[in-house]
């Protein structure tokens, strides 16, 4: 028999994709931009597999057809699709039982959630190279000193921020600041990492890092950027953090550090799960209460807000001088117009 594959483009297709997903017991992401189906000569969707930024996801074959090596026909068009795009450094997330199966395609582990998901990368050497390069920017591992880490999107870095990385940074000899490098935010990375940089600027036990594809990104945690089921939320945030404790074993981190959440579901979740299993990996989890102003926890939505209103004299009183000049500077012009412009400038 012969088959072909092709992007799925219309509502029909797209049913018999569900149909198939929920036949194979796998439920469809809310979070996808490409989808593929493999039919047969009669036109019947017998195979599918789906994209989200560089991930590939949503994999099924029919039950008729299983042990044809179609899901391999699957994700080498994917992967095609991904090249085209410029992505090469791919990820995964698969059940346990198929992780031999992905290991023969050319996909290595990286860490799983218990026995629920297993994170995987198309790069034999690349989270190896980026524990290596995290090892290189230096530490506190060799010496017996404490050290503590603290990941933060900072989109943009308030007074809340700069009070968060101060405790952070008094309580610890030294401080892992990891700043969430995904660009899916209204402030750009390359100015979360100037503002995060110039706002710490007086501590000097602080080591900076880009939180690559492995801390919170659409790889890891697309959940954090997407509005998602808190299932969904739940599962991705037990990935990040079994990633995370990864890193944290490699640099010897004992403490991390999180503001407390009283607004945005996806973080409250993250810090619920985050106070649950930091503790099974002998790392403590210290949930810092906000720094409020006027009564009001300070967070970077209300200064969204702020910005989007226009309310320079309220910004005042939440944000490092740092972050006030620099959005009273011609540079954050376009950022600006960008942040004016957004229907929703809250936190999921």
């Amino acid at each position: 028999m012969s088959y072909f594959i092709s992007q799925v483009t219309d509502a029909q297709t797209m049913q018999q994709v569900e149909a198939l997903l929920r036949q194979e017991g796998i439920q469809k992401d809310g979070n996808l931009d490409y989808t593929c189906a493999m039919y047969d000569e009669d036109y019947h969707v017998v195979a599918t597999g789906s994209c989200f930024g560089n991930t590939l996801r949503c994999f099924a074959v029919s039950s008729e057809h299983q042990g044809e090596g179609l899901l391999n026909e699957v994700i080498t068009h994917l992967v095609q699709v991904q090249a085209e795009r410029g992505n090469f450094q791919l990820f995964l997330y698969t059940k346990c039982q198929s992780v031999r199966f992905f290991g023969d395609l050319g996909f290595y582990e990286i860490a799983r959630a218990g026995e629920l998901l297993v994170f995987m990368e198309n790069r034999r050497t690349g989270f190896s190279n980026y524990l290596k390069k995290l090892k290189q920017a230096g530490g506190c591992i060799q010496n017996g000193k404490r050290s503590a880490a603290l990941v933060m999107n900072a989109n943009p870095f308030t007074l809340g921020h700069q009070y968060l990385v101060e405790k952070a940074a008094a309580e610890n000899d030294c401080l892992h600041l990891f700043i969430v490098s995904e660009d899916a935010s209204l402030v750009p990375f390359s100015v979360r990492k100037r503002l995060v940089k110039e706002g710490t600027a007086h501590l000097s036990n602080i080591i900076y890092h880009d939180s690559g594809p492995y801390i919170i990104s659409n790889a890891t945690f697309p959940s954090y950027f997407l509005k998602d089921r808190a299932s969904v939320i739940e599962g991705h945030a037990r990935l990040d953090l079994a990633v995370f404790t990864r890193i944290a074993r490699e640099l010897g981190i004992s403490r991390r550090y999180v503001g407390e959440e009283p607004t945005s579901q996806v973080t409250g979740i993250y810090n619920q799960i985050m106070a649950q299993e930091l503790p099974k990996a002998g790392i403590e989890c210290v949930i810092v209460p906000r720094k409020e102003q006027d009564g009001t926890a300070i967070s970077a939505s209300i200064v969204r807000q702020c910005l989007q209103q226009g309310d320079w004299n309220v910004l005042e009183k939440l944000v490092p001088q740092t972050t006030l000049q620099y959005f009273q500077s011609d540079a954050a012009a376009p950022i600006l117009q960008r942040i004016r412009e957004a229907e929703n400038v809250g936190h999921y």
